[in-house]
């Protein structure tokens, strides 16, 4: 497991935190000095130079990044993410992806009540939406980012063998009581083994929005498909030049020329659909339901290109 402990292992400071808390959202200020007075009884406490620098941040008090480098120099895996604060911070990305470590124990954290939060309060749709897109039956199945196992209970039916790969590994205990694989792993997506021709189809149903830079993960999955294998995913989309932007939710979202251009690349013919696939804060997260089909080998350096990916209106 990956859990990591939010207290600090002093009473006192833990108090101290508890009563910064009861401030907030009103007096942030003040509960700023008091996580303060809680850090110097407890200077090694990296959550709580980590709540510092979020209460900061989101007040616009100073010295929010100083707050997150000490929570990033106290673990320098970075499990609460301060990395991505500090992009926030700076108002660009300088990583491609999320932390591994990070990703690992949020998930670690929230699997127990993973799909009451997404579904039930959060209208989480992607594996529907992604299922809607397929048809036929498929022979070798691989689930990306498998998380609980929800995608699998719409491919579970139409594959003969269905694999799912997952950087947590209390996920893959919530997706093994399902019963519905055939076999669970747990593998990191940014650092997966090359594969050549290995699978007839390949999902991946809200996994990118841990994933900056696509080009990695697009480049493995077009090696590991068989010609004319299906690769089936979604993104959260926007709207401006940049391939990828890193939202305050601390999510990736893309853009659909950029993608569009990379599957065409990868030799992928492709359909992007905007569709909705979730709540958040009462507020509609808008993405891109992606079917493609690979052509072939990915094409040469030499620029011979198949046709260009299609982005549905």
């Amino acid at each position: 497991m990956s859990f990591l402990s939010l207290s600090s292992g002093d009473l006192i400071a833990d108090r101290r935190a508890e009563y910064a808390e009861a401030f907030l959202p009103d007096h942030p200020a003040t509960a700023a000095e008091i996580y303060q007075q809680a850090l110097e009884l407890r200077p090694d406490w990296v959550a709580g130079w980590f709540r510092l620098g979020e209460i900061r941040m989101k007040a616009d008090l100073p010295d929010a990044a100083g707050a997150f480098q000490t929570a990033l120099r106290l673990d320098p895996r970075d499990r609460l993410g301060a990395a991505l604060c500090l992009d926030l911070l700076r108002g660009r990305s300088l990583a491609d992806s999320m932390p591994s470590a990070f990703v690992e124990t949020l998930f670690d954290q929230y699997a127990a009540g993973f799909e009451d939060a997404l579904v039930d309060r959060l209208d989480y749709r992607a594996p529907q939406l992604l299922a809607e897109g397929l048809d036929g039956r498929f022979g070798r199945t691989l689930d990306l980012g498998c998380g609980t196992g929800l995608m699998a209970v719409h491919l579970r039916a139409r594959c003969d063998w269905l694999e799912g790969w997952d950087i947590s590994a209390e996920m893959l205990r919530e997706a093994a009581a399902k019963g519905l694989y055939d076999r669970l792993e747990k593998a990191d997506l940014s650092a997966l083994t090359p594969q050549a021709d290995a699978w007839d189809l390949i999902t991946a149903a809200d996994v990118f929005a841990y994933l900056g830079a696509l080009e990695q993960i697009v480049g493995w999955v077009a090696a590991a498909l068989r010609p004319g294998g299906r690769f089936s995913f979604t993104v959260e989309a926007h709207d401006g030049d940049e391939a990828y932007v890193l939202r305050p939710s601390r999510r990736f979202a893309h853009a659909a020329a950029h993608l569009s251009d990379l599957l065409d690349r990868a030799g992928f013919d492709a359909r992007l659909t905007p569709a909705i696939l979730r709540q958040d804060r009462g507020q509609p997260i808008h993405g891109l339901v992606v079917q493609a089909t690979r052509r072939g080998r990915p094409p040469a350096a030499d620029g011979q290109r198949g046709d260009v990916a299609r982005a549905e209106a």
